[in-house]
C-alpha cells in the first residue's frame, strides 16, 4: 500500500470514531491538505533544512564536485520561481538553497525606502522575509501536489495508471530548501544578536551568516571604510547565535563567520591582552604603530602599548579609529578564519575584492593547514565587474606566457579598456568567459568553496527585465513587447506563471470550497475562466 493510501486509511479510522458528527468530512481530503502543508512551523523547517545542510557539507568533504549554490531573493515570489525553475529544469532541488542578503533587504524591503548596505534597515525585516519566502515555497508545494492529485483522480476515472500516480505523490520532493540568512554584524551587542537570531530561526532559518564589522559602522564588503572588531567581540556573537539555535532545539544549525579583514584597515578598539600571544595580543600585533623613545613623543590623550618589550603608540585617526599595518589583510583573514572555526563557527566567508581562484585558495590553504576541513561560503558578487576581472586575468596570463597581446589595451595604462564592446567576440574574451563559466567548479575544487551564492541577482534581473519591457512597450513595439518577449516565452518554457491565477492558488481555493461546501461551492475555474486559453 502506498504511503498516501495509508494516510487516507488512517484518517478514515479517525472519522469513523467520530460518528455522524464528522460524516461530512472526506478522509482523502484531509490527507491531501496535510500533504500540502507538511511544515507546520518555522522551527519544523529550520530543523529539516539544517539536516539537509549538514548532509551537503559532508557530501562536499567527500567530493568537492558536490558544491552547493543559491541566488539572493528579495521577495517570496522570486524565491518560489527560482526553486520551481530549478526543480523543473534539473528535476531536483538537491544542493540548491536560497540566499537572503541583508544588502537586498536594505535596498528593496526596508520601510525607510531604498538604503545602502550599512545595516540601517529594520531588525525585523529579515525574519519577515524568511517567513515570506517559506510561505511561497510551501505554496509551490501545495500547487504541484494539487496537480498530482488531479492526475490521480483522472487515472481512477479514466482507467489510467493509478499506481504511477500514487508513486508520484509518495515521492514528491518539496520546494522547501535551506536559507542562508544574513544577520549583518548582529545589529547591536551580543544580546541584540541573540534576540534577532531567535526571530530568524523561528521563521525557518537553519543557517545564519554574521560578519566581524562594528555594528554601528557596518559597510558593504565591497565598500571602503570597513571597521573590524576584536575576536573576543565577534566570538561573543557567534556564541549568541549558537545559544539561540540550541534554545530552540535546532542542534544542527549552521553559523557562517564572515571576515572583512582583507579590505578593512581599521579597528574601533584595542582589546586587553592578558599575556603575550593571547587572542588580544595577536589582534593588536597587526596595529600600525610608532616607536616611542621618550615621553615627549606622547601627545595629550594618546594611547601607548608595550610590544616585544618596547613602548609603541598605535596610529589613531582623528575619528578615534586605529589603523592596521598596510598589507596585513591576508594574515588577519587567516587568523580570523582559524579563530572562528575553533570557537563555534561551521563555515567561513572571505570577502574579496575580485573573483580570483588563486587568491582565495592561497588564504584557504593556510587555514586548512590548521583546520583541514575548512569550507567557504563565497559571494559571487554583482559588485565585481566579472567581465573586466577575467579579461584582465587572461591578459596577464597571456603576457606572462609570451603570447602576443598587442591587439588589446594594456590594463596598466588603459583601465577598463578591455571592457570595450569591440572585444566581445575576441579570442581573449572567449577564454575569459570560459573561466567565468567554470569559476564555481574550479573554486570548489581548488579553493574550498562549499557554497556559491550571488547576493542580489534578482535585484539586477528585475531592473534589466523592467527596462527591456518598458523600452519596447512604451516605444514602437507596443503590446508586442509583452506578448513576444514575456508571455510567449512563458508558454514556450512551460512556466507556471503564465497561468497566474493558478499559481496564486485559485484552483487550490476551488478544491477547498468543494471540500467545505460540496456541490454548493461557487468555483472560479469554470468554462469562462481565461486560464483555459493556455
Amino acid at each position: 500500500m502506498s504511503k498516501y493510501s495509508e494516510l487516507v486509511k488512517e484518517h478514515s479510522s479517525l472519522l469513523e470514531g467520530k460518528g455522524t458528527a464528522w460524516a461530512a468530512l472526506n478522509p482523502e481530503y484531509i490527507a491531501r491538505m496535510q500533504l500540502q502543508n507538511r511544515f507546520n512551523t518555522g522551527l519544523d523547517i529550520a530543523r529539516y533544512t539544517a539536516d539537509i545542510l549538514r548532509k551537503d557539507m559532508a557530501d562536499y568533504d567527500a567530493n568537492s564536485a558536490s558544491y552547493t549554490q543559491s541566488l539572493g531573493c528579495w521577495h517570496g515570489f522570486t524565491a518560489q520561481q527560482m526553486m520551481m525553475a530549478v526543480k523543473r529544469h534539473r528535476k531536483s532541488v538537491d544542493k540548491s538553497y536560497v540566499y537572503l542578503s541583508g544588502w537586498m533587504v536594505a535596498a528593496l524591503r526596508s520601510e525607510f525606502g531604498p538604503l545602502p548596505d550599512q545595516s540601517m534597515h529594520e531588525k525585523t525585516s529579515v525574519p519577515a522575509l524568511i517567513e515570506e519566502i517559506y510561505t511561497f515555497l510551501k505554496q509551490a508545494d501545495a500547487r504541484e501536489l494539487r496537480h498530482l492529485f488531479v492526475d490521480l483522480d483522472d487515472a481512477r476515472a479514466n482507467g489510467g495508471d493509478v499506481d504511477a500516480a500514487l508513486a508520484a505523490i509518495d515521492n514528491f520532493e518539496t520546494h522547501v530548501v535551506p536559507i542562508i540568512a544574513d544577520i549583518d554584524a548582529g545589529f547591536g551587542n551580543e544580546e541584540a544578536t541573540y534576540l534577532l537570531a531567535k526571530k530568524m530561526i523561528e521563521a525557518g532559518a537553519c543557517c545564519i551568516q554574521i560578519e566581524n564589522q562594528v555594528s554601528d559602522a557596518k559597510q558593504c564588503g565591497h565598500q571602503d571604510g570597513k571597521v573590524t572588531v576584536p575576536h573576543e567581540d565577534f566570538l561573543s556573537k557567534i556564541n549568541a547565535v549558537r545559544y539561540a539555535f540550541l534554545e530552540l532545539g535546532v542542534e544542527n544549525g549552521v553559523i557562517v563567520a564572515r571576515t572583512d579583514s582583507l579590505g578593512a584597515g581599521l579597528t574601533q578598539k584595542i582589546p586587553v591582552s592578558q599575556q603575550p600571544g593571547d587572542m588580544a595580543d595577536q589582534y593588536n600585533s597587526f596595529l600600525k604603530t610608532e616607536s616611542v623613545v621618550d615621553a615627549t613623543q606622547i601627545a595629550h590623550g594618546e594611547t601607548t602599548l608595550v610590544r616585544d618589550g618596547k613602548l609603541v603608540k598605535p596610529v589613531r585617526l582623528p575619528n578615534g579609529l586605529y589603523a592596521f599595518k598596510d598589507g596585513s589583510g591576508e594574515d588577519r583573514v587567516v587568523l580570523d578564519c582559524i579563530t572562528s572555526l575553533q570557537n563555534g563557527a561551521d563555515l567561513l566567508w572571505i570577502e574579496t575584492e575580485r573573483p580570483n581562484v588563486a587568491q582565495i585558495a592561497g588564504m584557504v590553504n593556510r587555514v586548512r593547514q590548521v583546520i583541514p576541513d575548512a569550507k567557504l561560503v563565497y559571494n559571487n558578487s554583482p559588485s565585481f565587474n566579472w567581465t573586466l576581472s577575467f579579461r584582465e586575468q587572461v591578459y596577464a596570463e597571456w603576457q606572462s606566457a609570451g603570447k602576443d597581446v598587442s591587439a588589446y589595451p594594456d590594463p596598466a595604462s588603459t583601465p577598463r579598456g578591455l571592457m570595450d564592446a569591440q572585444f566581445d567576440g575576441s579570442e581573449l574574451a572567449a577564454e575569459a568567459d570560459a573561466l567565468v563559466q567554470s569559476f564555481q567548479a574550479d573554486a570548489a575544487r581548488e579553493a574550498g568553496i562549499f557554497h556559491h551564492l550571488i547576493t542580489l541577482p534578482t535585484y539586477h534581473e528585475t531592473a534589466l527585465g523592467v527596462d527591456i519591457l518598458s523600452e519596447g512597450y512604451f516605444g514602437d513595439l507596443g503590446m508586442l513587447a509583452y506578448v513576444r518577449d514575456i508571455q510567449r516565452q512563458e508558454i514556450r518554457r512551460d512556466q507556471a506563471s503564465v497561468k497566474h491565477q493558478d499559481l496564486a492558488g485559485s484552483n487550490i481555493g476551488d478544491d477547498h470550497k468543494e471540500y467545505f461546501s460540496g456541490e454548493n461551492a461557487l468555483l472560479a475555474s469554470g468554462e469562462d475562466n481565461t486560464m483555459n486559453q493556455f
